[in-house]
């Protein structure tokens, strides 16, 4: 299959794009900073990449691929960017199937807590909120406009509490809800986030939905 990530040199990127390399998929890796592409392909030969700024690129340029993942990231500052970048990509591919639209969205959107409150209540009163909370809100605000739309093929997917580097783990999936292993720790690392990424492109089970995964 031919694979693009968007935001291909992040934390969740990159690790997407490896574990799909190692499955046999043809990827493209798109991200603003040539440097950081170059060090990404000395760790993945294979891949083709591509320095740009992805709100300039348009429907052609991404045309031919079976899936495209936005793993798009930014700071508190610009956070408005995920929901740009959502109807961007959106507004592309209108009536179609192909390709598959992949967004890794955030934990702040899901339910918790007795009274299943969504999580990004909870993460407004942590000490210096005001430095981060933009990106999590704009975020659940990604998958609220996500969720209008039905003439797109898209997916959402969503880490737990704590979402940091590391290798894949066996993997708790849910819907809603965030998710807490048996020893409590709610955590999901990026091989975990990128298998459970690659296998919902290759064996879709979630269609115009958000799903979760966490490290077991």
């Amino acid at each position: 299959m031919k694979i693009i990530v968007i935001g291909a040199t992040g934390m969740a990127g990159s690790a997407i794009v490896q574990e799909a390399l190692h499955r046999g998929h043809e990827v493209t890796g798109i991200a603003r900073s040539q440097k950081d592409l170059d060090e990404l392909t000395k760790k993945n030969p294979g891949i083709h990449t591509r320095a740009a700024d992805v709100f300039s690129l348009s429907a052609p340029e991404l045309s031919g691929a079976d899936a495209i993942v936005d793993a798009f990231a930014t700071d508190p500052a610009h956070a408005y960017r995920h929901v740009d970048m959502a109807t961007r990509l959106v507004a592309m591919f209108r009536e179609t199937m192909t390709p598959r639209l992949v967004f890794i969205l955030g934990a702040g959107s899901l339910q918790t807590g007795a009274d299943h409150h969504l999580l990004v209540n909870d993460l407004r009163k942590l000490p210096q909120s005001e430095t981060f909370i933009a990106v999590p809100e704009n975020q659940y605000d990604e998958l609220q406009f996500l969720r209008t739309v039905k003439n797109v093929n898209w997916v959402g997917v969503s880490p737990s509490q704590q979402f940091a580097p590391g290798p894949a783990k066996e993997a708790l999936l849910g819907e809603d809800v965030l998710l807490h292993n048996a020893a409590g720790d709610s955590h999901t690392s990026a091989g975990t986030m990128a298998v459970a990424v690659l296998n919902e492109i290759e064996q879709p089970a979630h269609e115009d939905t958000r799903f979760t995964v966490a490290d077991k």
